[in-house]
């Protein structure tokens, strides 16, 4: 009962988690919907440049989608942002006169995200049949306004789920922006857990701040299967009256 007793207040001491948790909520979470959101819509518009480069009928154009998907996806994401967070810090602070690292790690975050959103748009936009372009251009569309009214946007539909599982992946990634060093207004999740940790020695605030992870992600993953769901069986189809009404009839005409 000792060791059961100690696991305990070491995991889930109550008191620990409740002071925490205010921080929790009015400092880290707005700070990490901001590193995510900023990052995963920057890193969508790079990832769909990168896709149409990724299928151009110019091959230097397809080298360089190659090249880049290549460096970003094989880099853990902690190097890539220490190397432009401490890196591109002095260059930055001359600029702006700023020290904030956010704009550096979403831009760590956004370059990382677009090699994987980048592949998940172009097999995306590879899975649309043939006969789609073929036929816009019959109607007289061009090239480049079929890909663009017809081919993409059936492209991106069908890569929803995956694009979804990309943001609460970097939902998760932002946390390691703490390695850039943060003021206390500037603090996400991760790194207010961490910092109650270290001043406690007790492993609680870092227990809250992996249950505020999970409030985020789980109510998304679930998204993520009603999406699949949707788009793979459609919309439930609603009976019409006289369908309904037909069986009675005969019931009672019977």
């Amino acid at each position: 009962m000792d060791l059961l007793d100690q696991l305990a207040d070491t995991f889930f001491n109550w008191e620990e988690m409740a002071k925490v948790i205010p921080s929790l909520l009015s400092v880290g979470l707005p700070n990490t919907l901001i590193l995510a959101v900023a990052s995963g819509i920057l890193g969508s518009l790079l990832g769909l440049l990168l896709a149409m480069m990724g299928i151009s009928r110019n091959a230097g154009a397809r080298w360089v989608a190659r090249i880049y998907t290549d460096i970003f996806r094989g880099l853990p994401a902690i190097l890539v942002i220490l190397v432009i967070g401490i890196g591109l810090s002095p260059i930055a602070r001359e600029i702006t006169g700023s020290r904030n690292p956010y704009p550096l790690g979403i831009l760590a975050l956004t370059l990382v995200a677009a090699a994987y959103i980048g592949e998940i748009f172009r097999s995306g936009i590879q899975s649309v049949e043939k006969g789609q372009l073929e036929a816009s251009r019959a109607l007289g569309f061009s090239y480049g306004s079929s890909m663009r009214l017809v081919v993409v946007p059936q492209g991106i539909r069908r890569v929803l789920p995956a694009l979804v599982n990309q943001f609460i992946s970097l939902l998760k990634d932002s946390s390691l922006v703490f390695m850039l060093g943060l003021a206390a207004s500037d603090r996400e999740i991760f790194r207010i857990g961490n910092d109650a940790m270290a001043n406690t020695g007790n492993l609680s605030p870092l227990v809250a701040a992996g249950v505020l992870y999970l409030i985020l992600t789980v109510p998304l993953t679930h998204f993520v299967n009603f999406i699949d769901n949707r788009l793979r069986t459609g919309r439930p189809e609603k009976k019409e009256p006289d369908d309904v009404a037909a069986p009675i009839g005969k019931g009672a005409q019977a």
